[in-house]
């Protein structure tokens, strides 16, 4: 990564820490739990990557390697800071610099469902992007059918700005997405 004089800087992967939760780094040994969560139907229901083996997943943890060397995005595994237990993972993709937006993503393990993880990881990792990935906007796109995170867009300071309607097809059947987006005060 580049400093503000263009200087090469040594890169230090921000870990955010909340009240009950750390948010990392992923590591080899998480692709178990991110195959759990990416296998799970309950999980895939509203989201749109999904793998059928522990081997598969591994096309998931290149990605989040890749985003982040690319400076596209970047994405962090959701671990309860007083075991370290992996909770599912939040993080950033098709950042665009020049316009300062982002886009947010999340997903969580639905043993963890219900317990206001998710807005707890986000308010971190939407502050972090605020504060020092220069982002002004943040958008999120989800399924009109998608409740859950309604409600987390709601709980983050999210505004639904629009829906596009019939815009992707899922299992053979056209779905309707809902754009909502968060701006800086900064």
């Amino acid at each position: 990564m580049k400093n503000h004089t263009g200087q090469d800087d040594e890169y230090v992967f921000p870990v955010l820490t909340t009240e009950r939760l750390v948010l990392r780094r992923f590591r080899p040994d998480d692709i178990e739990s991110v195959y759990q969560g990416l296998s799970h139907p309950e999980v895939i229901r509203h989201y749109g990557v999904s793998y059928g083996s522990v081997e598969a997943t591994q096309e998931q943890m290149d990605w989040f390697t890749k985003i982040e060397k690319e400076e596209k995005g970047l994405w962090w595994a959701v671990c309860n800071r007083q075991d370290q237990t992996f909770l599912g993972a939040v993080g950033f993709n098709n950042r665009n610099q020049e316009h300062r937006k982002t886009e947010m993503g999340y997903w969580l393990l639905p043993d963890y469902w219900g317990s206001g993880i998710i807005g707890e990881a986000g308010r971190a990792a939407c502050e972090y992007a605020f504060q020092k990935m220069s982002v002004h906007r943040i958008e999120a796109v989800v399924e009109t059918e998608n409740r859950n995170s309604k409600k987390v867009m709601a709980q983050l300071g999210f505004e639904l700005e629009g829906i596009m309607r019939d815009c992707e097809i899922k299992d053979g059947k056209f779905i309707s997405l809902e754009m909502y987006a968060k701006l800086s005060r900064m």
